[in-house]
């Protein structure tokens, strides 16, 4: 008889246990997705404030068409990307090309001093910030579901459930950690 209390105990145990994970796992999981939505909100944002950018820049300078090209193809980029992975590249790709249209700008006053573009330029500074949080908070978010899946007993009962995949990590590598540089020898 005692046995038989002991058996229900420990089954009781393992069935709590199991839905205290799942249920973990699942709002992790969908805190990830939550994050990962907020990243592609924020690149979103940035990716239609573009258009206005080139339009404005194209009012006042005679920019290269190579330098413009390269933003659109970016921001394109951009808006394709499905994937940390992928978003990752082309929004530093983005940046990059941001980069260098700003520092182009600067040998234009005129277009420096135009409101509209100040207005740009700090929209486009703030979504750089909230991006910037939005990819913070996303690889917070995929570190404490990656740790909760790797850990005793949580790694047992990931596998069991099926929840075993680790969400992937916002992040750049090699060439596109280097720092742009600007060319202005063409101008």
């Amino acid at each position: 008889m005692v046995l038989m209390w002991i058996g229900l105990a420990v089954v009781a145990i393992v069935v709590l246990a199991t839905v205290f994970y799942y249920n973990k796992f699942v709002t992790l999981k969908k805190r990830v997705e939550n994050a990962w939505s907020q990243i592609d909100v924020q690149l979103k944002r940035r990716a239609d404030l573009i258009p206005n950018l080139i339009e404005t820049v194209k009012g006042y300078a005679k920019f290269e068409k190579k330098v413009l090209t390269e933003v659109t193809e970016a921001r394109t980029a951009v808006m394709k990307a499905k994937t940390p992975a992928t978003a990752a590249k082309a929004e530093n790709q983005l940046s990059g090309a941001l980069k260098t249209i700003f520092a182009v700008a600067e040998s234009y006053p005129k277009l420096t001093a135009s409101e509209n573009f100040k207005s740009l330029q700090e929209e486009f500074a703030t979504t750089e910030n909230k991006i910037a949080y939005a990819r913070q908070f996303y690889n917070d978010s995929a570190m404490l579901l990656n740790t909760a899946i790797s850990l005793f007993p949580g790694n047992i009962i990931a596998k069991i459930v099926g929840i075993g995949k680790e969400a992937e990590y916002f992040k750049t590598e090699g060439a596109e950690r280097e720092v742009v540089k600007a060319d202005f020898s063409d101008l």
